[in-house]
């Protein structure tokens, strides 16, 4: 998915644990660890506006788009529709 999660940058820089970061915004840790690792599909508005204020950011620190790497001959990805 091209859509990072810093989630854990931020919680070594503020040197805080993913218990105590999921206490504070009041969802579970494993809600958090499927954050952190990139297993989420969709992030509510309140869940990432009590992480930026928990965390002191913006929702960029927390939130990056990286390209995917091209897929090879062949193996393109099925057609998205809209």
């Amino acid at each position: 998915m091209p859509i990072v999660v810093d989630i854990d940058v931020l919680l070594a820089r503020r040197k805080m644990s993913v218990g105590e970061l999921a206490a504070r915004v009041g969802i579970t840790p494993a809600n958090v660890a499927v954050l952190k690792n990139g297993r989420a599909k969709a992030v509510r508005f309140a869940t990432l506006a009590a992480l930026c204020e928990v965390l002191e950011c913006q929702p960029g620190d927390l939130l990056r788009w990286e390209a995917e790497a091209p897929h090879p001959a062949g193996d393109a990805p099925a057609a998205r529709t809209p």
